[in-house]
């Protein structure tokens, strides 16, 4: 794999309790939404489950997600193609963190900032709309 290696971990605090995160980050439905414009892989199943394989694009650029741990509390996908390495979500009541590392040409500490950014967009915007 051409590019650096890189890591980043950054945690926020989020209007949403556990349980919101978690289908938010679990269900397959709710990622399309608030990490679009990415594209993924069709025929996701509606909730990630360990050794789930799937792909999405962002740009023309693909990256392979293989879910190693989906908990109530955590998500761990290991990243090939685009990316090789790993991304971990952990989340509790009001908060949420992402720990993400690996190689790639990718700028991933900006990617990671602006999806962390719409993930609290969206949640603020869903529990508006409740």
């Amino acid at each position: 794999m051409f590019g650096t290696f890189q890591q980043s971990q950054l945690r926020i605090e989020v209007e949403a309790p556990a349980k919101v995160l978690r289908e938010t980050l679990l269900r397959s439905s709710q990622l399309q939404r608030w990490l679009w414009p990415q594209r993924f892989s069709a025929g996701l199943p509606e909730r990630l489950h360990q050794g789930l394989v799937f792909t999405s694009w962002t740009g023309p650029v693909a990256i392979q997600h293989r879910v190693e741990v989906a908990e109530d509390h955590c998500l761990r996908l290991l990243l090939s193609q685009g990316i090789d390495g790993y991304h971990e979500w952990y989340w509790g009541e009001g908060w949420v963190q992402s720990r993400l590392e690996g190689v790639s040409l990718l700028p991933l500490n900006v990617g990671q900032t602006l999806n962390l950014l719409r993930l609290r967009q969206f949640l603020a915007s869903d529990q508006s709309g409740r």
